[in-house]
């Protein structure tokens, strides 16, 4: 997107699919597809890219810009996820039995957005919550729903620090990687889904969730905020993005997991009070560790 305050950032994820419930004057429109007709975008990708120095600069301070992200806007920026059972009903149906206690993980849980209603919906999960940002954990630990019988939060870079200092090796039934991955800088994506791949149990899967290329907030970057191919830098440091299923599909598999599904979902959202269209491209796609 283009360097704008985080008000402004902020008025665009409100109308985002990942961002939960609509208000009345917003009616959103979704459909998935395998494939993606792509428009000319060779205009935007002639802009000059940001300075090697400035990059080695922001992979450096990767996590206290996100600290200080969650320092600027509490728990207060992102809604509650609670579409996250409707979009992946693999989170109710791989139980073998009902009120089977389902290990999960979610990598990259932020101030729980997604966490805690996942929690209040199902009584029979654990969740093991990791975040880069020691304060979006911290905030997770203040929450009045967190309790270290259903939940364990703790800090983690998944590109260095080993899952398995905190979880044991193939035991979570399902992960979620959930607007997550593209905050890493694409060299290191590999490692984060190796270092998942190492808690999943045999047959387990990860339920992935991210910007797809051309989304929007893609889009609105304006030049000095490309980084390299599909990847940008925001405003105030953060950085993202935008998949491809091709791109992901290598990233998985190489890892050491099959592939179940990985598609295109095509959101529109309309704000009637404003007049405001808003197209969103997402990948959603399943990817399970072979028994």
């Amino acid at each position: 997107m283009d360097p704008c305050t985080m008000d402004e950032e902020k008025s665009v994820k409100d109308t985002e699919s990942a961002c939960g419930t609509f208000s009345s004057s917003e009616v959103p429109f979704q459909k998935k597809v395998d494939k993606l007709e792509l428009p000319d975008t060779s205009v935007h990708n002639e802009v000059i890219l940001v300075s090697e120095f400035k990059q080695l600069k922001l992979e450096k301070e990767a996590q206290k810009n996100w600290d200080l992200f969650y320092k600027r806007n509490s728990t207060n920026f992102f809604k509650d996820r609670h579409w996250t059972t409707r979009e992946f009903e693999e989170l109710k149906a791989c139980r073998e039995f009902d009120n089977q206690r389902l290990i999960m993980l979610e990598a990259g849980c932020g101030v729980g957005n997604c966490l805690f209603p996942l929690l209040e919906d199902d009584p029979h999960l654990f969740v093991y919550a990791c975040d880069f940002s020691p304060r979006a954990i911290q905030f997770v630990k203040q929450n009045s729903c967190y309790n270290p019988e259903t939940c364990k939060a703790f800090q983690c870079d998944l590109t260095k620090d080993d899952l398995t200092d905190n979880i044991p090796a193939d035991s979570v039934d399902v992960a979620t990687l959930i607007f997550v991955l593209s905050a890493i800088h694409p060299d290191k994506m590999h490692l984060a889904i190796e270092n998942i791949y190492k808690v999943i149990k045999p047959g387990g899967c990860v339920l992935f969730r991210d910007y797809g290329l051309n989304d929007h907030a893609m889009l609105r970057f304006k030049t000095g905020n490309k980084l390299g191919e599909n990847f940008y830098v925001r405003q105030d440091g953060t950085r993202s993005y935008f998949f491809t299923t091709e791109y992901l599909q290598l990233l998985f598999t190489r890892a050491g997991f099959k592939e179940v599904s990985n598609e295109y979902v095509l959101r529109e959202t309309v704000n009637k009070k404003e007049s405001l269209c808003v197209p969103r491209i997402f990948v959603q796609s399943k990817f399970y560790k072979p028994q």
